[in-house]
C-alpha cells in the first residue's frame, strides 16, 4: 500500500499545481460589514523570534464558509470531515459574459449550454463559476463596484441555477470569485443572500474569493481547500490550490 501511495504521490508532483488563494492585508477587498485585518508585530528578530498577531473576520480573504455560518444547528468548520475539501473540480467559464453584464447571474440554461461543450457535471464535483472578477483584486473600488447610488454590482449564481447543481446533479460544492454567492443584482431584489444559504442548507460549504480560475481546464483537475481547525468556527481563511490533469 506505501509503494501505491508513493508513487500515486510521485504523480501529483509530476503535474501543474495553481493556487486559487489571494494573499490579504489590512487593505485588501473585505466585506462591507467587517473591519479591515489588523496585523502587528508583536516580537522582532531582535527580540530573538518574529511572531504577529491577527485579527480579522472568519471571511476575509479566500475563505472557506460552514453551513454554520448562515443556517443554525448545522455544522461548523471543523466538523467538515478531510475528504470533503478535497473534489474533482469543474470551472463553468462566464467570464466573457460577466465583463459584458457585471450583473451577470448564471442560469440553468447557462449549466446545460456548458455541459453541451464539455459533457455531463459529474456526482461529487466541486463547480466554481469563473467570472474573471478576481482580476480586479486587490483594487476595493474596483471590486465592489458600486454604483451612483452606492450599489455593488458584482456578478453571481442564480438560485435556480444552484439548485439545478445540488439536486439534478449532486454536486458537492461549490466556488466564486466575488464576496457573495448572489449576484448584486440578485441581492438588491431580494433583500436576501437565499443563493448562500440554499447552498450551506445543503450541509456543504463554499469558497470565496477564488482566483486564477483562468488558469484551469473546464474539467479533470482536483481541488484542495487546506485550512486550520478553529473552535466554533464559521468560516476561516483557506488555502485553496489545484492539481491539473
Amino acid at each position: 500500500m506505501s509503494s501505491e501511495l508513493l508513487k500515486a504521490f510521485n504523480t501529483l508532483k509530476e503535474k501543474q499545481w495553481v493556487d486559487l488563494t489571494h494573499i490579504f492585508g489590512a487593505n485588501s477587498p473585505h466585506f462591507s460589514a467587517f473591519k479591515a485585518a489588523e496585523i502587528d508585530t508583536l516580537f522582532n528578530h531582535n527580540d530573538g523570534f518574529f511572531a504577529q498577531s491577527f485579527q480579522f473576520a472568519g471571511q476575509y480573504g479566500t475563505h472557506i464558509d460552514a453551513p454554520i455560518h448562515f443556517v443554525r444547528d448545522t455544522r461548523y468548520l471543523e466538523e467538515l470531515e478531510l475528504k470533503e475539501l478535497v473534489l474533482p473540480l469543474v470551472v463553468i467559464d462566464q467570464s466573457k459574459e460577466a465583463a459584458e453584464d457585471n450583473d451577470f447571474t448564471l442560469s440553468v440554461d447557462d449549466i446545460l449550454t456548458f455541459e453541451k461543450a464539455h459533457g455531463k457535471i459529474e456526482e461529487g464535483s466541486f463547480v466554481a463559476l469563473r467570472t474573471d472578477w478576481s482580476k480586479r483584486w486587490p483594487d476595493e473600488k474596483a471590486f465592489n463596484n458600486k454604483d451612483t447610488d452606492g450599489n455593488n454590482h458584482a456578478p453571481g449564481w442564480g438560485l435556480e441555477a444552484l439548485k439545478f447543481l445540488f439536486q439534478e446533479r449532486k454536486v458537492k460544492a461549490i466556488g466564486h470569485e466575488t464576496f457573495d454567492t448572489d449576484s448584486s443584482v440578485d441581492y438588491l431584489k431580494n433583500g436576501a443572500l437565499h443563493g448562500e444559504y440554499y447552498v450551506l442548507e445543503q450541509d456543504t460549504y463554499q469558497i470565496e474569493l477564488l482566483t486564477n480560475l483562468d488558469k484551469l481546464p473546464a474539467k479533470g483537475a482536483i481541488i484542495f481547500n487546506i485550512v486550520p481547525k478553529p473552535e466554533k468556527a464559521s468560516g476561516f481563511p483557506v488555502r485553496s490550490f489545484a492539481i491539473l490533469p
